[in-house]
Parts: structure tokens; sequence; C-alpha cells
């Protein structure tokens, strides 16, 4: 006792410093996982909510339900044409344009490049105001640009299928800006050395992005994936602000499905189910992406 007593006073102080962190993650973070776990195997609604006595527990019930539910398999699936769709996007539209705003180093670029990042600090409220103009299946601007080729006009929001890509177009705007930051700072950090050397065994820019640029981005390119993933995943804000998950469920995701049975019906023990299904979703998503990236550094 004596011995663990000195070596705690020896080693205490790293200790202190990270238990702030460690508090504020287990009392916000852990606990609050832990008690949505359990919500999940009950039957808790409103009125279990008022009066712990009328909740039940109903084992794997709500779990079993979620997966016959149409509309959560609807959300299922919405979700993955999100993530198939959007991440692919995302990366590769950041880093082009992160390409293009490197080099330059005059006013022009550097506008160019707070330009691109506002999106991504705007308020998707003032966003979705301004997007619903754009999209307005009567006098919006993409039906107006349509107009000039002959093509008549579309129903952005209305229909199922273009509900769904017009929502993915408008998060692709948001979500440049940020990852463009990313890859900006990954591309600054590469030795100039390594293009002088290419060209001078005669490489052409092709080249040079192909076997210097893109390898060298690789780490860029894997935080930028799974980041982007995980946000794709817990898509939310687009379709709740825009759409409310219409028509007809066409644009409902996994988070916004959660979000209407916890808040709108109160259903809470189904919607914990939900949040663990899709908690479960994410983890697995995480591991295929480290598991592929572990692959990428041993070859």
């Amino acid at each position: 006792m004596r011995e663990f007593a000195k070596q705690w006073n020896k080693n205490k102080y790293p200790y202190m410093f990270i238990a702030p962190a460690v508090l504020l993650l287990v009392v916000f973070s852990i606990i609050p996982i832990v008690i949505a776990l359990v919500i999940s195997f009950t039957n808790m609604d409103l009125v279990g909510l008022a009066d712990y006595s009328n909740i039940r527990g109903v084992g794997f019930d709500n779990y079993i339900r979620i997966f016959k539910d149409p509309v959560f398999l609807k959300a299922l699936f919405n979700t993955f044409i999100y993530v198939i769709v959007g991440v692919p996007l995302v990366v590769i539209c950041a880093m082009a344009v992160a390409l293009l705003l490197n080099y330059g180093t005059s006013w022009l670029f550097k506008t160019f490049r707070v330009i691109y990042y506002m999106p991504s600090i705007t308020n998707i409220v003032a966003v979705a105001v301004v997007w619903g103009y754009l999209y307005n299946g009567s006098y919006g601007l993409f039906n107006y640009m349509l107009s000039w080729f002959g093509i008549p006009a579309q129903q952005w929001l209305q229909d199922p299928t273009l509900a769904k890509f017009s929502l993915i177009l408008l998060a692709l705007w948001k979500a440049i800006g940020l990852n463009m930051i990313i890859f900006l700072a990954a591309l600054q950090g590469i030795p100039r050395s390594y293009y002088e050397a290419a060209e001078i065994d005669g490489a052409t820019g092709w080249k040079k992005l192909r076997y210097i640029t893109v390898p060298l981005l690789s780490f860029a390119t894997f935080f930028v994936t799974i980041t982007t993933l995980i946000g794709w995943i817990q898509f939310f804000e687009e379709p709740f602000v825009m759409t409310k998950g219409g028509p007809l469920n066409a644009t409902m995701s996994l988070a916004l499905f959660i979000y209407n049975n916890g808040f709108k019906l109160s259903n809470f023990g189904y919607a914990a189910s939900g949040s663990f299904v899709l908690f479960v979703i994410i983890i697995l998503a995480t591991i295929v992406q480290f598991a592929v990236r572990k692959k990428e550094v041993e070859y």
C-alpha cells in the first residue's frame, strides 16, 4: 500500500491533467450511451417517462420490430444511397478544389479559398432557405437554367428519386469547404523537391499528380473518407430542414427516422433501438475502412 501511494504521488500529474476530459467523456457520452442501451430493451414512452412503474422490459422486441418496419428499411436504403454517392463525390471534389487552389498565392486564390470554405460554416436553416428558392419548381434558378436548353422544369424536392439527389447536391456543396482545408494542409506538406526530381526525369503534370501527389495525400484522404462516411451515415440536417423525409419517405435517413420516433412519436425505447443499429453500422463501416487502410499500408 505504501509502495502504491509512493508511485501515485510520483505519477499522479498526468492523470490529473486528463481527469477533466475523462470526466466529461464519462458523464456526457458513456453514461448516456449505457442508459440508451437499457432504454432500447424497454417500451419506454411519455407515459413511462412520467411514471417509471409503467416501463416494461420487452427484450429484443424493439430490434425485431425495427427490421420489419418498412419505413426503417426505406431509411436504411436511402442512407446507403447517400453514402455510396455522397462520400466519393465529397472526397473527389474537395481534393480537386484543393489542387486547383494550392499553388496560387495571389489575392484571387485566397479569396476563392474563403468562398469555398464559407458554406461549411453557414447555418443549415439559412442554407435551406436559399436552396429552397433554387429548387423551386415554378421560379427556381435551376429550372430557369434548364429552360435555356429546352429541358422542362423539374420537381426537385417533390419527385421521390430526384429529391434524394437534390439533397446530396446540397450536402456536397456544404461539405467541400472543410475537407478542402484538410487537403490543402496536406498538399502544402509535400516537399517541392519531389516534383523537381520528377520534372528532371521528364514527368508530365498528370504523372506527378498520379505518382506523387495522390499517394502522398493518402493519409489525408483516409481521414476525410472516415469523417465524411460517418457524417453521411448520420445524414440528418438536410432532409430534416428541406423535405422532412418526404416525399413518400424517399429522403428519410436513419437519423431522421430515429428523431421522428423519439421526439415526435415519443417511442423512446423504439428510437433507442434504432440509434444502436445506427451505432453498429458506423462502427462496422469504420472498422472496414481501417482494415482497408492497413492493407494498403502493408503493400
